[in-house]
């Protein structure tokens, strides 16, 4: 082991790193887990005199090679925490490594929450929002659209701080930098007083759900749905604020949705498909029949967010919100006129238009429609199928899940693209953060 002048733990690497899925691995010549933005800055610098690229990777949860590189890995563990609470202004800073599922916690603690959030929470803050991590809302966007303020390491080692009134223009981009900015050292988030969800899961058929989508988006402040495919039974939920009291789900009926039937036997299921996969439509029939209507009422990330333990690899695209309906029902005729078995529900959600440059709500309303299967079942077949869909409605591909789409293509449906790329230039000329996905998607 080598330390940098600041104290450091800089590692020359001896193992392959792999993300979540097991669908992408990386063999970087050394790691590093600075403990301060002052080592980050120094391990940055001393990767640059040495010719190494710099790649900051989180939990890994992106099914892209975003993260990946052959040269300086950066870990951010050691970043982790709440800096400062502001309750006048309304936010909290945070440090750029701590998981969502802690940040979550803390706020709690403090009787404070983010506005809205996505399904998983064991991504760090910085790998969430860099990637464009978002849940559903008619109203409340994605999790990088709740910024108000962020600190990047840039490629010389200068520390910037980014808001509104400072640095406006790398602010604007960064909040979705995908890592080609700089390294995200801290989020200072909004935040409000901690409040009620009142969830209300419940079965509906897919010719019902897609017939009502407009209205069950207008009436409910986050919407979202999951289909079956082989089937016409879908599975909603509708999460709206209350006035309380709280009701969370009972600690059995709770463990039997969540654990039993969404993960433990969903893995047997779904290990099942992957080994006799003509099995995979009776399987889809029973498993969207199983999960059955309830409600309840907590405070947010226990409504937003589910345990998440069937591994999978994802796809997901973001269409113009008029557009997802017509593209799902493509989808389930193309799977219903092919041979393909697919093993795991399609998520449909919602956002509304923002104004960050690589957000995939970027300047529009939209319905995202995202496609999984599970872990070593192969996808290709189906995965291009769907984008081949998707990409007939001009739709923007998750940043952190599998796309073959090019930055030729992007700057087609990104009208903001040209802004990012030229901050990227004069924040990053030399590609000290580059790597091969960027190159596709971004362009040298």
């Amino acid at each position: 082991m080598t330390n940098t002048g600041t104290g450091a733990a800089t590692r020359n690497a001896t193992s392959t790193w792999r993300n979540w899925a097991g669908n992408v691995s990386a063999r970087p010549t050394r790691t590093s887990s600075p403990a301060s933005v002052a080592e980050l800055a120094e391990a940055v610098v001393r990767a640059a005199e040495d010719g190494l690229r710099v790649k900051a990777v989180g939990t890994g949860h992106s099914f892209t090679s975003a993260a990946a590189t052959d040269g300086l890995l950066i870990r951010p563990d050691l970043l982790t925490g709440i800096r400062a609470i502001d309750r006048k202004a309304g936010t909290v800073t945070v440090e750029a490594g701590t998981p969502l599922k802690r940040l979550n916690e803390a706020l709690a603690r403090e009787g404070l929450s983010l506005t809205n959030m996505g399904d998983i929470m064991d991504q760090t803050v910085a790998g969430a929002t860099s990637t464009g991590t978002h849940g559903t809302g008619r109203e409340s966007a994605s999790i990088a659209a709740q910024i108000r303020a962020l600190e990047l390491v840039t490629a010389d080692g200068s520390v910037l701080t980014c808001s509104p009134d400072e640095n406006p223009d790398v602010f604007a981009s960064a909040r979705i930098g995908l890592g080609a900015l700089g390294v995200v050292s801290a989020i200072t988030f909004a935040v409000e007083p901690v409040f009620l969800l009142t969830a209300r899961e419940e079965p509906m058929s897919f010719d019902r759900v897609t017939s009502e989508f407009d209205a069950l988006v207008a009436e409910n402040e986050h919407f979202e749905f999951y289909w079956f495919p082989h089937t016409g039974n879908c599975n909603t939920k509708r999460n709206n604020r209350s006035a309380g009291p709280a009701a969370p789900a009972g600690t059995v009926s709770g463990w039997i949705e969540d654990e039993l039937l969404s993960n433990g036997l969903f893995q047997v299921a779904c290990s099942l498909g992957r080994a006799v996969p003509r099995t995979i439509p009776v399987i889809a029939r029973v498993s969207s029949r199983a999960l059955s209507a309830r409600m309840y009422t907590d405070i947010p990330y226990k409504v937003f967010t589910s345990p998440r333990r069937v591994r999978f690899v994802e796809m997901e695209y973001a269409l113009p919100r008029e557009s997802a309906v017509g593209a799902l029902r493509e989808v389930k005729a193309m799977i219903e006129r092919s041979p393909l078995r697919v093993s795991f529900p399609v998520e449909v959600r919602t956002a509304p238009a923002d104004d960050i440059p690589l957000s995939t709500a970027s300047g529009r309303e939209t319905a995202y429609i995202a496609v999984h299967l599970y872990r070593g079942t192969p996808y290709r077949s189906y995965f291009t199928a769907v984008e081949r869909i998707m990409t007939a409605h001009g739709g923007r591909p998750h940043w952190g899940k599998v796309h073959t789409r090019d930055a030729a293509y992007l700057a087609g449906v990104y009208p903001r693209f040209e802004e990012f790329t030229a901050v990227r230039d004069r924040l990053d000329p030399e590609r000290l953060f580059g790597n091969p996905y960027l190159r596709r998607v971004i362009g040298a």
